[in-house]
């Protein structure tokens, strides 16, 4: 018995990591709108945590777009072949990264 996902098994983990990433990019931008303290000290604080967030939710942003065109993967029959090679991409890579576009050969 091989432990291989569906297609359909592996849009429903893309699709509950895409609503994950959307509350947390959300709950970044609100934040990010929050009115800046007066007190000095304050504001340089908030200015570091700025930074950070910025830097979460840009790369929640990126995730975003890769599952978007992993879910496109999906749909034309392409998603599990490396989109350099062909090859396909091996399930164990695809389990921690689900929105893999290249083997682990062709991602080095």
């Amino acid at each position: 018995m091989s432990d291989k996902k569906t297609a359909s098994e592996r849009r429903a983990q893309l699709e509950k990591r895409l609503a994950e990433l959307d509350t947390r990019v959300h709950d970044i931008e609100h934040t990010l709108d929050a009115p800046v303290p007066k007190d000095w000290e304050e504001a340089a604080q908030e200015a570091e945590d700025t930074e950070v967030l910025e830097a979460m939710g840009n790369q929640g942003l990126v995730e975003i777009r890769l599952i978007d065109m992993a879910l496109k993967r999906i749909e034309t029959g392409e998603y599990g072949a490396c989109d350099t090679c062909g090859d396909d991409i091996a399930e164990a890579r695809l389990d921690l990264v689900p929105h893999a576009p290249l083997c682990a050969r062709c991602a080095r």
